[in-house]
Parts: structure tokens; C-alpha cells; sequence
């Protein structure tokens, strides 16, 4: 079939935007999240025949199903699945809009915040976190998600509000700020007969296991080690410090972590930690969220909270 030149495409599209209002985003936010028009309805104070007409009217503005049919529930297309953190984005424009300049109850607050975080730093800082944000906001909900390409255009395009990790992401619309300096030191297990001020020869006569996510044997230690002529054997690669810590508690192996991993869950595990006598880098734990939700005061009260939890 040709295609039509006299702009009755582009007047189609038009037309179906112009249905589109705030009222119908939030649906849309909610069916996604949700992934069902009874929850999603339940969760917008709305009666489920209404929530389902606005689903039709979505449908019919966006030119898409949005949810479709998998077997006893509904599963998100990918065009709405594409779409759904821009409408995050935009919802949370609009709501640092309206509530600018203005006092939020904190107490009454109902939100979701999504943290991308490292599991290093996650395992010191999401309980505090999470007790210190419920103690005062009871509606706020904390999704954590793991950290994986640390692509800044998550922060841009609203599917993380905040990120915490070692990454610099250096952008003009990304702001930041240093949480805490971190360092690296070692844990054993409680009976290992490493001394408890090994030198790095005495690291080397035993073996060790690496945390890295992407797979790597080495890191800062085998430089040091490299420029004392010694060597150490890497006996397993795990991805994450928590499983690196597990599997020192019930071995004969080194580990590395982080300091703070290692001063809060040294006695509960029955492992013990030591400073690794070699200067390593110290690595600088960074908050970082997006320009467009700095003013935001749910956004800025979660930042706050997030930095009076760390001490």
C-alpha cells in the first residue's frame, strides 16, 4: 500500500497524544508495575471497570496493547515496556513540579524508590538505610537492584533514582556526592592460621578467592605483589563480595573486602579481618542522581536519609 503524503499520519498521531493526559500516565506507571489491571487499580484508589476503560483509552492514545495475555496474568509488550521509565520520568517531573517549594509530609508519603547499588556497599548499607527510612516514612518503598553496566542513561530516563557505587559518571546532568572512602582488607576464618598481622609473603602461602563481576584474577594486590617479586595463587573467582565471604567460612582461603563488609559481619560469620600491609587505592563510595530530580523533596529527604544512615 503507498504511503499517504498529505500529513494524515503525522494528524493521526497527533490526534491520539492529545488524549493522553496525567491522569492516564499514572495508569499506565501503575498497570506496569503491577502487571494487572486488579492491583494496578487497587494500588490507584480506582474501581476496576474504571482502571480497565483506561486501559482501553491507552491502548487506543498509544496505538499498542500496553498488556497482553500470558497464561493466567498479563505481560507487558516491549513498546510498553520501552516506554515505562520515560512515563516514570515524566511522573516524577511532574510531581517535583507541583511540589515545589513546598513541605511534603513524609510520614504520609507513598513511593517507590529505585537504588542501583554494589552488593560490597549494599551489605553495610541497606539495613541501615531501610530502618531508618521506615521509621519515619511507613508508605516508602526501597528497590534495590544490582549493579550492571552503571549506564548513566538509567538515571536520565528515570528507571533508577539513585545510584551508589564507585563509578565517577562525570556528566553535566549528573550530580554527585561522596558518601564515605573505602578500603579493601582481609578476612580469613576465625581458626585459619594466618597471623593476624600477615606480611605479604605470608599471603602468599595461602590460597585466595577473588570477588569480581567480571570475572578478573587480578586487581590492585597482584600490582603490589608483582613489584615485591611475589605472587599469590587464585584459587577461585566469585561475582559478588558476599559469596567471596561465604566461601571463607568454610575454607582455608583469603579473601578481600570491603572494611565496612568486614567490621559489621566479621563476628556473626565467624571470620576475622586484617589491613593488607600494602598501599591500596582507597575508593571513594559516590550518591549520584539526575539534575531533573534534584529539587525534588521526596528525592532530597531519601538523599538525606541515605547520608545520615552512613554516619
Amino acid at each position: 500500500m503507498p504511503t499517504r503524503s498529505d500529513g494524515s499520519n503525522h494528524r493521526d498521531s497527533t490526534r491520539r497524544s492529545d488524549h493522553l493526559d496525567l491522569n492516564l500516565l499514572r495508569v499506565f506507571d501503575a498497570l506496569l508495575q503491577e502487571g494487572s489491571v486488579t492491583d494496578a487499580a487497587e494500588r490507584l484508589h480506582l474501581s476496576i471497570p474504571a482502571t480497565s476503560r483506561a486501559l482501553g483509552r491507552l491502548r487506543r492514545a498509544m496505538g499498542d496493547p500496553i498488556l497482553v495475555r500470558a497464561g493466567r496474568g498479563m505481560a507487558p509488550t516491549p513498546f510498553a515496556l520501552r516506554t515505562a521509565p520515560r512515563i516514570r520520568s515524566l511522573l516524577d517531573e511532574a510531581a517535583a513540579l507541583i511540589s515545589a517549594d513546598r513541605e511534603i509530609a513524609i510520614g504520609e508519603l507513598k513511593r517507590t524508590f529505585t537504588i542501583r547499588i554494589n552488593d560490597g556497599i549494599a551489605a553495610t548499607l541497606v539495613t541501615a538505610v531501610v530502618e531508618a527510612t521506615a521509621a519515619v516514612a511507613p508508605g516508602v518503598a526501597l528497590r534495590f537492584v544490582e549493579q550492571g553496566s552503571e549506564s548513566v542513561e538509567a538515571l536520565r530516563d528515570g528507571s533508577v533514582d539513585l545510584d551508589i557505587g564507585a563509578r565517577d559518571m562525570a556528566a553535566s546532568d549528573i550530580h554527585t556526592t561522596i558518601l564515605y572512602h573505602e578500603r579493601l582488607v582481609g578476612i580469613v576464618r576465625a581458626d585459619h592460621p594466618l597471623g593476624r598481622r600477615p606480611t605479604l609473603a605470608q599471603l602468599c602461602r595461602h590460597p585466595h578467592v577473588s570477588a569480581s563481576r567480571r570475572g578478573r584474577m587480578r586487581g590492585p594486590l597482584d600490582d603490589v605483589l608483582d613489584a615485591a617479586g611475589l605472587q599469590r595463587h587464585v584459587a577461585a573467582v566469585v561475582p559478588t563480595f558476599a559469596v567471596a565471604t561465604l566461601l571463607v567460612t568454610s575454607s582455608q582461603y583469603i579473601g578481600l573486602v570491603p572494611q565496612r563488609l568486614a567490621e559489621q559481619h566479621s563476628a556473626s560469620l565467624g571470620i576475622r579481618w586484617f589491613p593488607i600491609p600494602a598501599d591500596l587505592p582507597k575508593v571513594d563510595v559516590r550518591l549520584q542522581w539526575h539534575t531533573r530530580l534534584e529539587a525534588d523533596p521526596a528525592q532530597r529527604w531519601l538523599r538525606e536519609t541515605i547520608r545520615g544512615a552512613m554516619g
